[in-house]
C-alpha cells in the first residue's frame, strides 16, 4: 500500500497506547492496521430518522410526579433500555457546575502522558478502572478510533487518582446518582 505521505519513509508503527498519542506522532507515516476497518461495520445503524435517536428521559417526574407519572417514566427507561440500551437523562439535578468539572477532569485525565495512565491499563474487562483504545486488546483484530477510561461506582467507588480532583469530581457526580440523581 502506497503512503498517503509523499517521499514518507514507512517504517513499523510506533507502539501507541492512545489514539490521542497516536494522533500526535510525528513519525507516523501510516496507519497502522489495527484501526483500519476495511468495510463498514455500523452501515445497518446509520440513519436520519428522528424516531432513530438515542430516547430522552426527563427523570424530574421521578421525584415530584404522581404515582402515575413515575410509572410512565420508569415504563420509557425500561423501553429505552430494551430498545437501546442506553438513554439520555435530562433535568437530573446535578448542577452545571458539577458537569463542567466533571468534564475538564476527564479532559484532563487524557492529557496525561502514557506514563502517568500505565497504572490505569487494565488487563481484565472485569477490572475496576480501566483506560485503552481497545474494549478488549487481546481478543480484537481493529481498535475503534477512540480512547476510553471506565471505572466500577457500584457496589465499591472505583476512580482513578490522577489529575488532582478527578476523584473528588467524579464521586461527586456518583453521589448524586446513588441518591436519586436529583439534587437540591
Amino acid at each position: 500500500m502506497a503512503s498517503a505521505i509523499p517521499n514518507a519513509v514507512l517504517v513499523d508503527p510506533p507502539k501507541t497506547e492512545s489514539v490521542k498519542s497516536l494522533a500526535e506522532s510525528t513519525c507516523l507515516s501510516s496507519l497502522p492496521s489495527i484501526y483500519t476497518i476495511t468495510h463498514n461495520l455500523h452501515a445497518e445503524a446509520v440513519s436520519n430518522d428522528p424516531e432513530d435517536s438515542v430516547p430522552i428521559v426527563d427523570i424530574s417526574l421521578l421525584a415530584s410526579g404522581s404515582p402515575d407519572e413515575q410509572s410512565q417514566v420508569i415504563q420509557q427507561i425500561g423501553k429505552a433500555c430494551l430498545d437501546w440500551g442506553c438513554f439520555m437523562v435530562i433535568n437530573h439535578g446535578v448542577p452545571e457546575r458539577v458537569m463542567k468539572e466533571m468534564v475538564e477532569a476527564f479532559l484532563e485525565f487524557f492529557n496525561l502522558t502514557g506514563e502517568e495512565k500505565q497504572g490505569f491499563h487494565g488487563k481484565h474487562v472485569m477490572d475496576p478502572i480501566r483506560c485503552g483504545t481497545g474494549f478488549t486488546p487481546l481478543q480484537e483484530k481493529v481498535f475503534l478510533w477512540r480512547d476510553y477510561l471506565k471505572f466500577f461506582t457500584h457496589p465499591e467507588f472505583h476512580s482513578p487518582n490522577k489529575p488532582a480532583g478527578f476523584s473528588g469530581v467524579n464521586r461527586e457526580i456518583w453521589w448524586a446518582v446513588r441518591s436519586g440523581g436529583l439534587i437540591s
